[in-house]
């Protein structure tokens, strides 16, 4: 090549270069990984001390309730404005919450006196409906329009309440003493986590009353649960070890288990993402993507608070809600996580 071609080469290598950006011998660095999740707010939650539980949502409202059940009260929390709006005192130990949306009304379990607690739109006490002994998760179902609590009386109970007369109208058997549990939309089945029935996820049909017992291989105090009812997928989390496992809601057969976050209290399965997110008390969410029916990876373990072991999605706001509580001199706070 001649003094004058190469010249014109090397000019013309270090135009596209200028117009590139970029240095032809270096390699392109690695597109930066987005969290699942990014804390955006804290909101805080003045004078709550001890344990929290569950946590409900009320989207008509904008408004989030919060067990606070070492405090025994429920704090009302406006997200929008960022802070806490009011509190419901005279509660003795309230865990499982829902905000029935067809209703205007709250539901609360009162551990203290085996009672569901109902409260109308305003947060006054309308009601109280004694249930027995070993009160605890308690979820609103849309569909039917019902309220269903897991009880442990008479050695295992689900129990549903009709919001339209605040009155006890059925009682789901469990063989065992049901802790968090799913109610199929379209169909008539109930699933139910039963950990001292040799940690089985049990299938009830509320027509027949026919209870399938699904033990799960190798693991204890399966607690949390959620649904993907479109799919026939149950998931569940294990304390010991601490995992997700996939169950197969028509057969029964175990799909799939993924190590997750410890002393998980609350799983919550986001329909339009696919994702199933594990509120884990040690410290942070274990994020989960369905990749199919049948295949689903961790994406992170987002770091959350020492302690958070429930949570809940508002959906209208498209947030993931985790309470904390007060840990030595770190007050009681509510996170919100911006899905990506």
């Amino acid at each position: 090549m001649s003094k004058i071609c190469y010249t014109i080469f090397t000019v013309f290598l270090m135009v596209g270069v200028a117009i590139s950006g970029s240095d032809p011998t270096t390699t392109p660095a690695p597109a930066q990984k987005v969290s699942p999740l990014i804390l955006v707010q804290q909101i805080p939650l003045p004078g709550v001390a001890g344990r929290i539980d569950h946590i409900a949502v009320d989207e008509k409202h904008k408004r989030l309730f919060v067990s606070a059940l070492g405090n025994n009260t429920v704090e009302v929390v406006d997200p929008v404005l960022g802070r806490s709006t009011h509190t419901i005192s005279g509660l003795d130990q309230p865990k499982g919450i829902a905000y029935a949306s067809d209703f205007d009304q709250l539901f609360v379990v009162n551990d203290g006196d085996n009672s569901v607690r109902i409260y109308d739109n305003a947060l006054s006490l309308r009601k109280s409906i004694s249930l027995g002994h070993g009160l605890d998760f308690l979820h609103y179902e849309p569909s039917s329009k019902k309220i269903f609590v897991a009880s442990a009386e008479n050695g295992g109970e689900i129990v549903v309440i009709d919001p339209a007369t605040d009155e006890r109208v059925e009682t789901i058997k469990t063989d065992g003493e049901p802790e968090d549990f799913v109610v199929e939309a379209s169909g008539s089945h109930v699933y139910a986590n039963v950990p001292k029935a040799n940690n089985s996820v049990e299938s009830v049909d509320r027509k027949t009353g026919e209870i399938k017992k699904w033990p799960i291989a190798g693991v204890t105090k399966n607690v949390a649960m959620a649904l993907n009812e479109a799919d026939h997928r149950i998931f569940l989390v294990s304390y010991k070890p601490p995992l997700l496992v996939v169950v197969n809601s028509q057969t029964g057969q175990e799909v799939t288990r993924l190590v997750t976050g410890a002393w998980c209290r609350d799983l919550y399965f986001e329909k339009s993402r696919k994702r199933i997110y594990a509120m884990g008390g040690q410290g942070f969410v274990s994020v989960f993507q369905q990749l199919d029916p049948d295949h689903f990876e961790l994406m992170e373990n987002v770091p959350s608070s020492i302690g958070a072991a429930t949570g809940t999605f508002y959906v209208k706001r498209d947030r993931l809600d985790v309470p904390v509580p007060a840990t030595g001199v770190d007050p009681a706070r509510l996170l919100e996580f911006d899905p990506q």
